[in-house]
């Protein structure tokens, strides 16, 4: 009976990690319903606008092909509107299969009973291959998540083509300090980000105004010939072909970045026109420095992982901490060398949080929460803090020929210090 009990299955726990597989198709329906309904309002109100001039037009004029024209041309515009319906329909067919078999993934873990059934072993097989995409998707391995997606028939339990989209838009921010990609995601997720109160198309709007800035300043130096324009608003000395852009930027702050409520934002950015990029005067070198460029990748990347109910780390991660919260003992990290660092010693295995691979990750995890102790009979410590039975040394000294009067420890081997009888002390359990 406690055989049975201890290897039942819970399918609840399993699947706090898969919440996103849900959500994600949730909101990518939601989406695709939205801009249905903008394409459908924008045409149609074109259309009647369109359909009302025609009919008026051809009741006062007796010219048939005008008439003819116009009709062609809204039929033509009727027939644009149906492909992108068509379109839009098929991506939201798409999805829905990709819900379906979301939802038939996680009911075959309902049908599952108990811990050591085949059937878990496959789904849990199949979990393993999602978290794997999902990690690759998360570093920009696209390819890769892609091909050992369609490998291992999970093409509809990945979102590839959603977390290609988002890293389209974050190498523009990081790599070609460009915001038109950025700024065009905002416009379709406006209603979403002013819901959430996203700070994120401010900071793109205010990149904006800091490169014209830059532009103007560095124009206005290379423009210079020994006479300077004295910019009255500001206080600055700029070249003529700097006046331009620096006009261009106050312009776009009045109508982006006035609206904000940021008085202190405001101030340090209205100091941009007075101090240029090679000044090195802060606040205003942080506002010039490249490093913003970074910090807009990270908040896009943020904003849309909040948006689409994706968690900030790779699922992989979460799910390995749990794993190796489950094993971690203070031994774990502490300054003595670990088992994994000695391939000779046969007397134990590999401990997973030891590992060089591991090991950085389960550091910041908390230890493992044991209500029952299990301690080998009549427990010594050796000098180095290893803790083992005196049966256990005893058996493996001999075993390996340690001289008599002399003790080794079993993971260091017969390579390793060895101490004398005397040095070992007895462990009383508490």
């Amino acid at each position: 009976m406690a055989e049975l009990t201890s290897t039942k299955l819970n399918a609840e726990s399993h699947l706090l990690l898969d919440q996103p597989l849900l959500r994600m198709p949730y909101e990518l329906s939601r989406r695709n319903f939205k801009n249905a309904q903008r394409v459908i309002e924008h045409s149609s109100t074109a259309l009647t606008s369109s359909l009302t001039a025609t009919t008026k037009s051809a009741s006062k004029t007796a010219a048939p092909n005008a008439t003819l024209d116009s009709l062609d041309s809204m039929i033509s515009k009727m027939q644009g509107l149906k492909r992108k319906l068509e379109g839009l329909h098929e991506e939201e067919q798409r999805i829905h299969r990709s819900a379906k078999a979301r939802l038939r993934h996680l009911q075959d873990l309902y049908e599952v009973q108990s811990l050591v059934d085949v059937k878990y072993d496959e789904w849990s097989r199949t979990r393993l291959s999602r978290l794997l995409v999902d990690y690759l998707l998360r570093e920009g391995y696209s390819e890769s998540a892609a091909h050992l997606a369609q490998s291992k028939g999970i093409a509809e339990l990945v979102d590839v083509d959603a977390f290609v989209a988002c890293h389209k838009v974050e190498r523009s921010l990081r790599e070609g300090m460009n915001t038109g990609l950025a700024l065009e995601w905002c416009k379709e997720h406006s209603k979403e980000l002013k819901k959430g109160s996203s700070m994120l198309e401010f900071e793109l709007r205010l990149q904006q105004y800091i490169e014209l800035v830059r532009q103007g300043h560095e124009a206005g130096m290379s423009g210079m010939d020994g006479m300077d324009t004295e910019d009255g608003m500001n206080g600055v000395s700029v070249g003529g072909g700097g006046e331009t852009k620096l006009v261009e930027a106050r312009a776009h702050a009045k109508k982006y970045l006035s609206t904000s409520g940021d008085f202190e934002l405001l101030g340090r950015a209205a100091g941009l026109l007075a101090y240029r990029p090679w000044d090195e005067v802060e606040p205003y070198a942080s506002l010039y420095s490249p490093a913003r460029w970074t910090h807009l990748a990270t908040l896009f990347l943020s904003t849309h992982h909040t948006l689409y109910s994706l968690p900030p780390r790779p699922l992989l991660h979460i799910a390995l901490s749990a794993g190796l919260s489950a094993l971690k003992t203070p031994a774990c990290h502490s300054a003595y060398t670990s088992s994994s660092a000695n391939a000779s010693s046969s007397s134990t295995t590999v401990c997973p949080i030891c590992s060089t691979e591991l090991n950085e990750l389960a550091r910041n995890v908390p230890y493992a929460h044991h209500t029952k102790s299990i301690v080998e009979n009549d427990p010594v410590v050796l000098p180095n803090g290893r803790i083992y039975g005196s049966e256990r040394l005893r058996v493996y000294n001999e075993k390996v020929g340690t001289e008599k009067g002399w003790i080794r420890d079993p993971i260091s081997g017969v390579v390793g210090e060895k101490w004398r009888d005397n040095e070992v002390r007895k462990v009383y359990v508490m």
